[in-house]
């Protein structure tokens, strides 16, 4: 499934108090777009719009679809989303709250089927958790319980994925797993992807294009280099930095100690 995400003067907010004002993007089949800014600048808010879970204007396009015409399950089987701390139930093993993931794709009154087992299973492997599969979730550590929302989107199958801040509370060795593992979709998937990032040398080595946001404004979009200059993060982070060029060519951001 190989479908790209269009956005047109969306704006979105809480209780008439806007976040996000007029935003305009196209991210391409297959792309990765990177969303960067301070924090409270709006990036959350951003992929919250585009799940359709705030009050928003404008469009948001799904290849050819508008997301608003579309039915919360027929949605689902198009976009995953990967929320910030999101809640996990009580008295399920990991496999069980992965297979939730499935949902979509039943119906009314099925069950999962064969099928849908070797998907959760084959997405617990690549995540490194088929050792903790039986597991109940409240016993897992705060990395290991991200990895398992993290299965449980995956196992949804969708052509976009929309992931807000997907390494936060990963040590580097899983964060480098996760984010290679997105990747592999898709470059062989033809997965979209979306997500915001802290980590900006993360941003820079994964996404094709980063977005800047300020204010709830996008002020600046293009490629790692373009977007990543001294400049833009002084403005916009108010951060003393110092960027270098990794042995693979990506741009790596380095924090610069005051005088």
């Amino acid at each position: 499934m190989t479908v790209g995400l269009t956005l047109r003067d969306l704006s979105a907010g809480y209780r008439k108090h806007p976040v996000l004002h007029e935003v305009e993007l196209d991210v391409p089949a297959g792309g990765w777009l990177a969303i960067i800014g301070a924090n409270g600048t709006g990036k959350s808010t951003l992929l919250k719009a585009i799940a359709g879970l705030v009050p928003h204007t404008g469009d948001v396009w799904i290849g050819e679809h508008k997301a608003s015409e579309l039915g919360r399950r027929e949605l689902a089987r198009k976009l995953g989303y990967l929320p910030q701390g999101a809640s996990l139930p009580d008295g399920l093993t990991v496999t069980d709250y992965v297979l939730l993931g499935r949902t979509p794709h039943l119906g009314a009154l099925a069950r999962e089927g064969q099928s849908d087992v070797d998907i959760v299973t084959a997405v617990l492997g690549r995540l490194d958790l088929s050792h903790l599969a039986s597991r109940q979730l409240r016993t897992l550590s705060g990395g290991e319980q991200q990895r398992a929302v993290l299965a449980r989107v995956l196992a949804q199958h969708t052509g976009v994925l929309l992931l807000d801040e997907p390494t936060t509370g990963l040590d580097i060795g899983h964060a480098q797993i996760l984010l290679e593992l997105v990747d592999t979709l898709r470059r062989e998937d033809g997965t979209t992807v979306v997500s915001t990032l802290h980590d900006l040398t993360f941003a820079a080595q994964y996404a094709d294009r980063i977005v800047l946001i300020n204010c709830g404004r996008v002020v600046a979009t293009g490629t790692p280099d373009e977007v990543l200059t001294a400049q833009a993060l002084t403005e916009y982070y108010g951060a003393r930095t110092t960027l270098l060029t990794a042995p693979d060519g990506s741009r790596v951001v380095a924090p610069l100690r005051g005088s």
